[in-house]
């Protein structure tokens, strides 16, 4: 981290992971046996966080509850500044999107528009019943009438700071740091 960067740390492994339980078992309040439910990371901290929830709502009800992930590139609004080619990920829906109920899950909210593409891309799978929206980290700042069905934790920034989610998946610990530039 250069020198005129300073981080907080906003949730260490522990809370991550006692956020995540907490987020699923509201998915269990609202959708009961979750028999229409499918759980949709969107690529790529989304899809870890997506796949811990499925872990722990498969855990609870006995039963396998579906999942995916979603690459959104290039439904993005701003793909073409993204550099000379667009990075296009993997999309795994391995499930009937029609009449699902489906969870949208990202790690950090912050202007919506992620989620609108996401909202695009899904619309080329089908026509669920239902979209919910869950994130790990509400950070404000939204430019789209976009909210978080479930939220793991709000936290006001500042437009020029920066939420980094790091997961034992990809970073290999866990946890979510706000960084600030002097």
């Amino acid at each position: 981290m250069p020198a005129d960067t300073f981080s907080t740390r906003i949730m260490d492994g522990n809370e991550l992971v006692s956020t995540l339980a907490r987020l699923a078992q509201e998915l269990l309040k609202r959708h009961n046996n979750c028999r229409k439910l499918a759980i949709v990371g969107i690529q790529r901290r989304g899809v870890f966080l997506a796949s811990r929830l499925k872990a722990l709502l498969d855990k609870e009800l006995g039963s396998k509850v579906s999942e995916g992930g979603l690459d959104i590139n290039l439904y993005r609004d701003d793909w073409t500044t993204l550099g000379p080619r667009a990075v296009v990920g993997r999309t795994m829906l391995d499930f009937d999107v029609n009449d699902s109920e489906l969870v949208l899950v990202d790690d950090v909210l912050f202007t919506g528009r992620t989620i609108r593409a996401a909202l695009e891309a899904l619309a080329d799978f089908g026509r669920p019943r239902k979209v919910e929206l869950l994130v790990l980290v509400d950070r404000g700042h939204r430019e789209l009438p976009i909210h978080a069905d479930y939220i793991g934790k709000t936290i006001q920034t500042e437009r020029d700071e920066r939420v980094d989610v790091m997961l034992s998946e990809l970073d290999g610990r866990d946890e979510i740091l706000l960084i600030r530039t002097v």
